[in-house]
């Protein structure tokens, strides 16, 4: 029995004796745009771009994440949200999971909005169709959470400027409507911001050491230059004026050991509390992709000595990682 269980060890198995020891990226390859990843109740939950579908997997070990079964838990034929599916994300609001995703028409991105879904007590529960979000242009959207100025809806849009921008508004306290007005909080103005075409999109509460940041993706996805900006709040001033957020000097996870276009993040802590690891997609094309031939790639997160954090650079595809701690 000894050598058998040692035997499932070494070769990165979960199952009957626990879980995986050691696995490697990429977590989803192909179709892992947009990577979506949480940790609740024992599971790993993950949700990537489809273009068709809103989908949802889970294992109880990262590497089980590889090979495990996707549930659609969304699809409709209304031609006003029935294509070019994006970005969903589940998010844990008042006693319920929510998925916020982008949907719009099959023709052309014109029509993409934003849209949310409600479901139950976990992630993997049903979820049924709640509401449109916004009546503009919108995408990748995601929640960003504060103890004085409550919950807002941040994602990229074009309201009032020229670029793509991180915009935000204040959620609703059924979670599926929004309040008040639109602000633009971050503009893509900086030369690693404008590579190819200026853009800011897909932003990424991150909450560390005490501070609240958001990381974004900056530049065209068709550029090897797409990468990871962040903002950083002040903590004083409300988070809806522009002038609150302190955008860094440059990227803070760009193109490395073959893995470019790094970009659309999200962040998760590992069961027992201790690390906080980074969910983001790449593609191996050195001029960078938009399309299926992204994975997903998950790393630890370090930390500088000032106690910001430290995204460091994309692991090489043969980095062996174990298991986050507390499995």
């Amino acid at each position: 029995m000894f050598l058998f269980k040692l035997l499932i060890a070494l070769l990165g198995f979960s199952g009957l004796f626990g879980s995986a020891t050691a696995w490697v990226n990429p977590i989803r390859s192909p179709t892992g745009s947009d990577p979506f990843m949480v940790y609740s109740g024992g599971y790993y939950y993950l949700m990537t771009t489809t273009w068709t579908d809103v989908e949802v997997a889970r294992s109880t070990t990262v590497a089980g994440l590889k090979t495990a079964a996707r549930k659609v838990v969304y699809s409709t034929t209304t031609a006003s949200r029935c294509c070019n599916v994006w970005a969903p994300e589940v998010h844990y609001l008042g006693g319920l999971w929510y998925i916020y995703y982008t949907a719009g028409e099959g023709d052309d991105l014109d029509g993409q909005r934003l849209h949310v879904l409600k479901g139950g007590a976990t992630p993997y529960d049903t979820f049924t169709y709640a509401a449109q979000l916004t009546t503009e242009w919108a995408i990748d959207a995601s929640i960003l959470r504060f103890n004085t100025y409550g919950n807002y809806l941040m994602f990229s849009c074009f309201h009032g400027v020229t670029y793509q921008s991180i915009c935000l508004q204040q959620l609703g306290s059924d979670y599926i409507s929004l309040t008040g007005s639109i602000s633009v909080i971050s503009q893509p103005t900086e030369s690693w911001e404008i590579v190819s075409y200026p853009v800011n999109e897909g932003p990424a509460a991150l909450y560390f050491g005490g501070k609240t940041y958001i990381s974004y993706s900056a530049s065209y996805c068709w550029s090897p230059s797409y990468c990871l900006g962040l903002l950083t709040w002040d903590g004083s001033t409300a988070p809806t004026s522009a002038s609150a957020w302190t955008k860094s000097s440059g990227c803070v996870l760009s193109s490395a050991n073959g893995n470019y276009g790094t970009g659309h993040n999200s962040f998760f802590q590992s069961p027992d509390g201790s690390q906080t690891w980074i969910a983001y997609h790449a593609t191996s094309n050195s001029a960078g992709a938009c399309d299926d031939s992204r994975y997903t790639m998950v790393q630890l997160m370090g930390t500088h000595s000032d106690g910001s954090p430290n995204f460091g650079t994309p692991v090489a595809l043969s980095h062996v990682y174990s298991e986050p701690s507390g499995e």
